[in-house]
């Protein structure tokens, strides 16, 4: 089984990442297509039949309508911001345990 510990952001929590909850901070994935949707759905699907997570994906998938950038401030946060309490609490060492278990998949 997978820790979640690792995990930059946890599939398996409905409405909640972390210290955040609400709506809004459920996951999602947008498809553009059918064949996107499709794709989406089969590695979901796949991930939960090999129960590498201790409960189900809740991730939802809906259609692409149109996206909108980020207001500015959001933008390379932890850069700006990189003594933010929220940042040295919560994001800092989630960063800092992936890129200690995937080395060569980490880039700043």
């Amino acid at each position: 089984m997978f820790s979640t510990t690792y995990l930059a952001h946890n599939p398996t929590e409905l409405n909640r990442q972390g210290p955040d909850s609400g709506k809004q901070y459920r996951s999602a994935l947008f498809f553009a297509n059918d064949e996107q949707k499709q794709a989406a759905q089969e590695y979901i699907a796949q991930l939960n039949k090999s129960q590498i997570f201790n409960k189900p994906i809740v991730t939802k998938l809906d259609p692409l309508k149109s996206f909108y950038q980020a207001a500015a401030y959001h933008q390379n946060y932890i850069v700006h911001h990189p003594s933010d309490r929220y940042v040295v609490v919560n994001d800092l060492p989630k960063l800092a345990k992936l890129q200690a278990k995937f080395p060569d998949m980490y880039s700043k």
